[in-house]
């Protein structure tokens, strides 16, 4: 399995930046896990949008789906250049509420909305994915979901906060790409559904991770600073998001 960050930041892209969204590629399929602002420029470097099997969507805010319209329209267009077959819509699996976005994602002939809870166990080719809805928003859902394909798991862990039960879904993951939204000196003294990266680098080595990606950070953060503060993780590799940063795992 190779993971593609192809955006990691929020609130909004820095310059020649990209919200979040990761390109998985297993043997058999390609999956794009979130959507957000640049991130079909930076997808187009790796490879051409309607080759993309399926679309993973963990919630509706704007930084994780700001680039889902111009990706439907994209497939519309290779779907009349015949590069894409018209009964080949791209599937988007997404939170099933709030019902005003989720009729959003269904769009003539290039894309169909598939919802997904908490109990949701799905197949797409030779991953294996399921989901877990995190400590995240204003009452609707977000989902962490856990990837498995030829022996490796993948967690991508979405926007979570201190208050996400995650035993027995992240353990022993050979990667958990987790958010680390603050650092030491701008952590709410109040938990607001974001961890900091120190705070995602402990919730990895507790739960036995292999290796860590620290994502869904401020652009105009220093990687050094990251990586100092992701100190508590000693068990693997720990990276720092950057655009066009590739993990084999």
């Amino acid at each position: 399995m190779r993971v593609t960050v192809l955006g990691y930041q929020s609130p909004y892209p820095g310059p020649q930046g990209a919200t979040p969204g990761y390109l998985i590629e297993t043997d058999e399929v390609k999956l794009l896990l979130d959507c957000g602002s640049g991130v079909l420029s930076q997808l187009g470097v790796h490879l051409p949008v309607y080759e993309v099997d399926a679309l993973l969507l963990s919630h509706y805010h704007h930084d994780h789906v700001a680039d889902v319209g111009v990706l439907q329209y994209g497939l519309m267009v290779h779907q009349l250049f015949g590069q894409r077959p018209a009964d080949k819509p791209l599937p988007i699996y997404a939170p099933d509420k709030p019902e005003g976005q989720t009729k959003t994602l269904t769009y003539r002939d290039a894309t169909r909305f598939f919802p997904v809870h908490a109990e949701t166990s799905l197949s797409i080719g030779d991953a294996h994915i399921s989901f877990l809805r995190t400590d995240h928003g204003d009452g609707d859902p977000c989902y962490a979901m856990r990837l498995v394909a030829n022996g490796k798991t993948l967690v991508y862990g979405a926007d979570s906060g201190p208050g996400t039960n995650w035993s027995g879904f992240v353990d022993g993951a050979d990667l958990f790409i987790c958010e680390g939204t603050y650092l030491d000196h701008n952590l709410p003294s109040r938990p607001n559904g974001h961890l900091s990266v120190r705070q995602a680098a402990e919730l990895a080595q507790a739960h036995h991770c292999r290796s860590l990606l620290i994502t869904h950070l401020f652009h105009g953060y220093p990687e050094s600073d990251v990586l100092a503060q992701a100190e508590a993780f000693v068990a693997g590799p720990v990276y720092a998001a950057r655009i066009g940063l590739k993990i084999e795992l």
